[in-house]
């Protein structure tokens, strides 16, 4: 996708923040049959995420892919999806060639299992054994109705946070967003984030693909407690689409990323969209191997156990680096669960605000916590870092 595409492709409402569908099928594969494919997916070591399936593989996990749709049939998730929800309601149908898409193909890097004899076809996800609950809340950039869905849709993120939030959620993959000129926060969506925290999902977003084009704010990714992701290339260096910005929590793969698509097919695909898959897989890890740790908690453990920290601890580029879910789980065994807290008050107006008068206590009650807590898993990281880590041999 060329940036005149990609620029014009983002006036308006929220929109995918990546063209994973745009390039030619993978050179050097029977990419029809899906063979050789695992072999190229190099995501999943860059992550170490073989080092952490030796304790899990994400069973008993709910991801939540809120997306263009889910392809329910596709071998390498078929067995994994659940029954979700539509809140486009118009728009192409099963069947169509814009019809899931982006969402597939999202699923797949969550919770990819593979296909044929001994699952060696296809692709395989960060957390093969979790669940994904399709919730469809935006059309594909080439479907006809997408403005349109855009126009009389506009509640459809916010509606289908909520809804996977109470339909058993752990984790809600956000592979979209708006970083147009005109983004701003939309109280609404800040309080469906804020309402899945406490019902202890964590919620993954895409960081955003301005990094050519201005870096501008990328929302949902900007809203408090959100796991904000930035997109990293085969050397874990910032992939320069990225955008950098001060709500980066961590990076993970977003550049040739092997995806797989409806048509049976597979793909190289680029975009933080990938980037936030291969983060709430990792997630999805860590609260299965640490299932009563609160969202802000594994946040904290995602960011504080991440590799190839740049200097000074974080940066916009890259969050504090790329995601380990092996360390976080890891560091996760000597942490204590503590309470979800809440991430901020709501907005006095649509921007950022301090919250509404008189209520400047509270705030200070979930500042001091959220203190404690990160000091707590600085110790953990701390002791850690000291032991030998585990390895594949």
């Amino acid at each position: 996708m060329s940036r005149r595409t990609r620029a014009l492709a983002r006036r308006g409402g929220a929109v995918l923040l990546a063209a994973l569908l745009a390039l030619a099928p993978t050179a050097g594969t029977a990419h029809a049959q899906g063979e050789g494919v695992q072999e190229q997916l190099w995501g999943l070591k860059a992550i170490h995420a073989q080092d952490a399936w030796k304790t899990t593989k994400g069973n008993g996990i709910t991801v939540a892919v809120l997306d263009t749709g889910v392809d329910a049939d596709h071998p390498d998730i078929k067995g994994s999806v659940m029954e979700g929800k539509d809140f486009v309601g118009m728009g192409a149908k099963k069947g169509d060639r814009e019809w899931a898409r982006h969402g597939t193909a999202m699923a797949g890097i969550v919770a990819g299992h593979g296909h044929g004899k001994g699952r060696k076809q296809g692709v395989l996800g960060v957390a093969p054994e979790a669940k994904v609950l399709p919730v469809r809340v935006l059309l594909e950039e080439s479907d006809p109705d997408r403005k349109k869905a855009r126009n009389a849709r506009g509640g459809a993120l916010a509606d289908g946070i909520r809804w996977a939030a109470d339909h058993g959620a752990d984790v809600i993959n956000l592979s979209l967003g708006d970083d147009s000129d005109s983004a701003h926060p939309e109280a609404r969506e800040d309080a469906a984030v804020r309402y899945a925290l406490r019902k202890g999902a964590v919620v993954v977003a895409s960081a955003g693909n301005g990094g050519e084009d201005g870096d501008h704010v990328s929302y949902p990714a900007a809203y408090p407690g959100v796991i904000a992701v930035a997109a990293v290339d085969r050397r874990g260096a910032r992939a320069a689409f990225s955008t950098r910005r001060w709500y980066a929590t961590v990076a993970a793969p977003g550049k040739d990323v092997i995806i797989a698509d409806p048509d049976r097919r597979y793909y190289e695909g680029w975009g933080t969209s990938a980037a936030a898959a291969f983060v709430s897989g990792a997630a999805a890890l860590v609260r299965a191997a640490h299932p009563d740790l609160s969202p802000a908690q594994i946040k904290e453990l995602l960011s504080d156990t991440a590799r190839n920290t740049p200097e000074g601890g974080r940066s916009d580029a890259l969050g504090t680096g790329v995601v380990d879910p092996s360390a976080a789980i890891e560091v996760g065994t000597s942490v204590k669960p503590r309470k979800q807290e809440p991430s901020q008050l709501p907005y006095r107006s649509q921007y950022f605000g301090t919250g509404p008068d008189g209520e400047g206590h509270a705030v200070w009650a979930a500042v001091i916590a959220a203190l404690v807590g990160a000091l707590l898993v600085g110790g953990a990281v701390a002791l850690h870092r000291g032991l030998p880590r585990r390895r594949d041999g």
